[in-house]
């Protein structure tokens, strides 16, 4: 009669087949921290920071204003977004005099 070991035969059946299962992490991915990772997956679905959707609606504010009442709203939208985004990214409010400098810097 031959002596069998079943735990022993599972270990070598363990042994035989591969360790890693899945699909391998790309080198980018294992190059990013957490925080990186998650804005480069935030980005890829379409999410935008709140202070990037002022900045365009500040640009879109200065296309149509025409009067101080318009420029007050737009220097409110600029207040707003200076608020909300990174400190080096902060401008300055604006007057219907320097309006068409104020667009290239606002694009």
């Amino acid at each position: 009669m031959e002596y069998r070991d079943p735990i022993g035969d599972i270990i070598k059946q363990a042994d035989a087949e591969p360790k890693q299962k899945g699909k391998r992490l790309s080198a980018e991915y294992r190059s990013m921290d957490v925080y990186q990772q998650f804005q480069k997956t935030a980005r890829e679905q379409g999410f935008l920071p709140e202070w990037v959707k002022l900045r365009k609606k500040v640009h879109a504010a200065l296309l149509q204003a025409e009067t101080d009442t318009d420029m007050d709203n737009v220097n409110f939208l600029i207040r707003l977004y200076n608020q909300k985004c990174p400190s080096q990214l902060q401008k300055g409010l604006v007057t219907l005099e320097s309006k068409t400098w104020a667009l290239s810097n606002w694009e």
